[in-house]
């Protein structure tokens, strides 16, 4: 009864085209639809449902790791519709679970609205390229994308190391490998070291979770390959200062010099729900490491990053908050969502109200973080940006507080 049961609720999650299924005692079944939780209308789980459910499609390594340590991770393939990511997890003493659809249709640079310099990037010979974004934000898609496309038109041995597996690849121009962690491969570290021996022209490593397995993929990317891989950090900036804050101090001069030196392009992204039709969209941050960039890095001036990525246009960079207000502007997000996934809350309220729409301003801690922003996105370079003086950043901070209390008083 509890296979037949969770086939049915597999079988909801695919016909409506949901990202994520919730199994939790004391609620029903509940689904992530278009980035928001609806529950089903079923009965509540009770703990046995939720056991019932877990065995029902739990390997048994994963059981006893599960009963060993309180969770577990894996894949499997639901019919010919699609693959799930499980999580499954102790909590109070109960069984939980999240299920997330992995679509078996790879999505195109069109579709997922990719930068034009992604293509670019995929023919490079070398280098890392990093995709970075919050936990749901679409970085597996991203890369599976990426992946595909080399898969269709170059001749290369792609290895992929990952936990668990989530699209399946097939060998097209390329030989494509892909290696589960715990199951293929102890580790993400060992995976990269093992696929040095592999004849590899690409890797693509999961998740950088530890000190070995960056040091492990900037090395990969040194010695002449083509590395793919996650961060769960939020913009480019952001991004390497926590690769180079993860390494000793006395290590973190050489892994400035080596980032600079093998660092592609770093793209940063969040999902959205959209208001102008059923579904999501992907805003963008994006990167691309020119010269001044690099002397950025090697300098250990990350904070003036922001200023080149707004003067590099026609590399197709641009910052989240662009990117984000692009998406209003066009209709296809809403204000609030614009303001939420903003790096800079309060600038970008007051960006959408320098247009003449009405947005509702009633959290005071936007506010605070307009005044503190050394960089407001959009704003003109050297206008305060990370890129002046102190006295420009200290006035821009002054007026852009003043701008806010403004705000704040008209409410």
């Amino acid at each position: 009864m509890a296979t037949l049961q969770i086939d049915r609720l597999l079988e909801t999650v695919v016909r409506r085209g949901a990202s994520d299924l919730h199994l939790a005692v004391g609620k029903p079944p509940t689904l992530r639809l278009n980035g928001h939780l609806r529950e089903l209308q079923t009965k509540m789980l009770e703990p046995e449902d939720t056991i019932a459910l877990m065995k029902s499609v739990t390997p048994e390594r994963i059981q006893e790791e599960y009963e060993e340590k309180g969770s577990g991770d894996f894949g499997f393939r639901y019919s010919e519709e699609a693959r799930f990511r499980v999580s499954v997890f102790k909590q109070r003493g109960n069984c939980s679970m999240v299920l997330r659809q992995i679509p078996n249709k790879i999505l195109t640079f069109e579709q997922i609205g990719l930068p034009k310099m992604a293509e670019s990037i995929c023919r490079r010979p070398r280098g890392i390229f990093l995709v970075t974004g919050p936990t749901g934000s679409g970085k597996s898609t991203t890369l599976a994308c990426m992946i595909n496309y080399i898969n269709e038109n170059f001749d290369r041995h792609i290895i992929t190391m990952e936990d668990p597996i989530e699209f399946y690849h097939t060998h097209k121009k390329s030989i494509v490998v892909q290696r589960e962690i715990h199951v293929d491969v102890p580790s993400f570290a060992e995976g990269i070291r093992r696929a040095l021996r592999q004849d590899p022209d690409v890797i693509l490593v999961g998740e950088m979770r530890d000190l070995e397995t960056i040091g492990a993929a900037i090395s990969a990317a040194e010695t002449g390959h083509l590395v793919f891989a996650t961060l769960h950090t939020n913009g480019a900036a952001s991004t390497i200062s926590r690769i180079i804050d993860a390494f000793p101090a006395d290590q973190q001069e050489q892994v400035r010099v080596q980032l600079a030196g093998n660092m592609i392009a770093v793209l940063s992204q969040t999902l959205c729900p959209r208001i102008d039709k059923e579904g999501r969209l992907a805003a963008y941050e994006f990167m691309y490491v020119t010269p001044s960039i690099q002397n950025l890095i090697r300098e250990n001036k990350v904070f003036r990053v922001d200023s080149d990525i707004q003067t590099g246009k026609k590399y197709g960079m641009q910052l989240l908050d662009d990117s984000l207000f692009l998406h209003w502007q066009g209709g296809r997000i809403s204000a609030e969502e614009a303001i939420d996934k903003s790096r800079t809350p309060g600038l970008m309220v007051d960006r959408i109200q320098k247009t003449g729409a009405m947005v509702q301003v009633e959290d005071d801690a936007l506010m605070a973080d307009a005044a503190t922003a050394g960089q407001a996105p959009g704003a003109p370079a050297g206008a305060g940006g990370a890129g002046g003086s102190d006295a420009e950043r200290q006035a821009a901070m002054a007026a852009n507080r003043a701008r806010m209390q403004g705000l704040a008083g008209k409410k």
